[in-house]
């Protein structure tokens, strides 16, 4: 197996781990979005605020909500770009194991 092929397969296997912790980043994020806005229209609740859509504006409006949604930001596009770099290592390895294939099938017909 040629160097480079080498690096590429140890690129991907190192960046299988970043990218799932990314990932998970990503997904907790999401799901804890849900909960941040539960927590504030209460809290915008206990403050007298008596619609839910007043409190729902409330949610949406507060800076920890805000700081929140920029963190699922990054924590998407810390996800989506290990996820493309391996699909980059995939498809080249592809390309190599293709080259590989041909080449020694040029190999057998020319030897014979």
């Amino acid at each position: 197996m040629s160097e480079q092929i080498e690096k590429l397969i140890q690129e991907w296997r190192s960046g299988v781990d970043e990218y799932a912790k990314a990932n998970a980043d990503k997904n907790y994020l999401t799901e804890f979005r849900k909960s941040k806005k539960a927590i504030l229209m209460a809290e915008a609740q206990e403050k007298g605020i008596k619609t839910g859509q007043e409190r729902e504006t409330y949610a949406y409006s507060h800076p920890e909500y805000i700081e929140l949604l920029k963190g699922l930001r990054e924590a998407t596009e810390k996800s989506e770009g290990l996820r493309y770099r391996m699909r980059i290592a995939e498809e080249r390895i592809g390309i190599w194991r293709t080259k590989q294939a041909s080449s020694r099938r040029e190999q057998g017909h020319y030897g014979a």
